[in-house]
């Protein structure tokens, strides 16, 4: 069954990379009392997901947090190395990379994906949500091979 708006996100955990490591980060704690601007895509280094969806929230950070988001996160079904990586190459500081590599998140949500006939395997899809203390208040889920709804601009809309 899909999330949808007013759902309170199931407990998971998420790796992220860090200087010391990959570290745990359990879902409950990282969004308990506070406002995230969560974004899902395919994969880390694929065409869209790095030409236009990373940029775009990277570029409305300050914007974003203007209007009381206090952290940016993107989640992929790929491992913290990976999106580590992808967080270095393209400069996004703003963004806290959180990686689903066994994509038990996306599969908790409801919003996971096959991508086989790409060689991806199972991946998340691409979507984004505004979550407010563990809530989510906004849900923004692309059909497949679109960009739109899930762009930082379209949530910025939605604030």
């Amino acid at each position: 069954m899909t999330i949808t708006v007013g759902d309170r996100l199931p407990q998971t955990t998420f790796v992220k990379a860090t200087d010391s490591g990959p570290e745990q980060v359990d879902s409950d704690a990282f969004f308990k009392g506070r406002k995230v601007a969560l974004f899902s895509v395919p994969g880390a280094f694929t065409p869209t997901c790095s030409a236009k969806h990373l940029p775009g929230f990277v570029d409305k950070a300050a914007e974003l947090k203007a209007k009381g988001v206090d952290e940016i996160a993107c989640t992929a079904v790929n491992d913290a190395f990976v999106m580590g990586a992808w967080r270095q190459a393209n400069h996004a500081d703003a963004v806290t990379m959180l990686a689903d590599g066994n994509g038990a998140f996306a599969k908790a949500v409801g919003l996971e994906m096959d991508g086989s006939k790409f060689g991806m395997g199972t991946r998340g899809q691409r979507f984004s949500m505004l979550v407010n203390d563990g809530v989510v208040e906004q849900l923004n889920v692309e059909a497949p091979g679109e960009f739109n709804v899930s762009s930082a601009e379209h949530l910025l809309e939605q604030l």
